[in-house]
């Protein structure tokens, strides 16, 4: 990996940050530890804090062990990473094959001030960097109960003009709608979506194994696998309250518009 954006200098390494959003269907702040080796700037230690993987790595230029955080015993990726650099670096460094700098890092400890400013940097980037989506609420909407369902037909969607049938998975909350889950059922790049403005879960379809993905969208809806979807995408309370039967009663109208907008849509 190239070194991160964002370099603070501890003592006797380097701690970089950069937001990756570009991973699909992860996101999350990457932190690495950089030290001279040999005379070159070498990554010694990376620490990906995903949301749905967190993992790190020992010696990601020289043995490059990958090893996954536990959510359940860790806590936070980011917490749990930034204590490690605090207090356990010098035996990290030396896993990571690197004997000399681990012997200069417990000859010279990390600057836990500049840690602190190291900290209050990745908090920053972690919050403002986010990937989130807002999508329209779509031309027709439908009420069952907590929730509704927005259906539209979007076109010329990016560089490669995609287009096909959306569903917005919706609520209301503190006065606002927003969006729970959204299925971009488009012909080049079908996908869709958990959580699009929480975590932005990105799921791309692999239509060989799903078939034409409306159909798969609707069938999840029939089902009963709403609330499930809800409750992964953050929202447990919303899931909670989905009355099933008012979905399966609005489903057939659903189905209806969503079919009519393929068909009048077609090229």
């Amino acid at each position: 990996m190239e070194k991160g954006d964002t370099v603070i200098n501890v003592g006797p390494v380097d701690v970089t940050l950069s937001y990756r959003r570009e991973i699909m269907p992860d996101q999350g702040l990457m932190v690495q530890v950089y030290g001279d080796v040999d005379g070159q700037d070498t990554e010694i230690l990376r620490f990906d804090c995903f949301d749905q993987a967190p993992h790190y790595h020992y010696g990601p230029e020289n043995m490059n062990i990958r090893l996954p955080m536990d959510k359940t015993t860790v806590g936070t990726p980011l917490g749990w990473t930034l204590s490690n650099i605090r207090t356990n670096l010098a035996a990290m460094v030396r896993r990571s094959g690197y004997d000399d700098l681990a012997s200069e890092i417990q000859a010279n400890p990390v600057d836990q001030i500049k840690m602190d400013e190291v900290e209050a940097c990745a908090l920053s980037k972690s919050r403002d960097e986010r990937r989130t989506v807002t999508h329209f609420r779509g031309d027709h909407v439908f009420e069952a109960g907590n929730i509704r369902f927005g259906v539209e037909y979007r076109d010329n969607i990016g560089a490669a003009n995609d287009r096909g049938v959306a569903i917005h998975v919706l609520t209301d909350h503190l006065g606002q709608e927003f969006e729970l889950l959204a299925f971009d059922c488009f012909e080049i790049a079908p996908h869709y979506h958990y959580g699009p403005r929480n975590q932005d879960v990105r799921v791309y379809w692999d239509t060989t194994t799903s078939g034409h993905t409306l159909a798969w969208t609707l069938e999840q809806f029939k089902a009963g696998n709403l609330a499930n979807m809800i409750d992964r995408a953050g929202y447990p309370t919303v899931a909670s309250g989905v009355d099933n039967h008012l979905v399966q009663a609005i489903l057939p109208t659903i189905e209806e518009k969503a079919w009519a907008l393929v068909g009048t849509n077609q090229r």
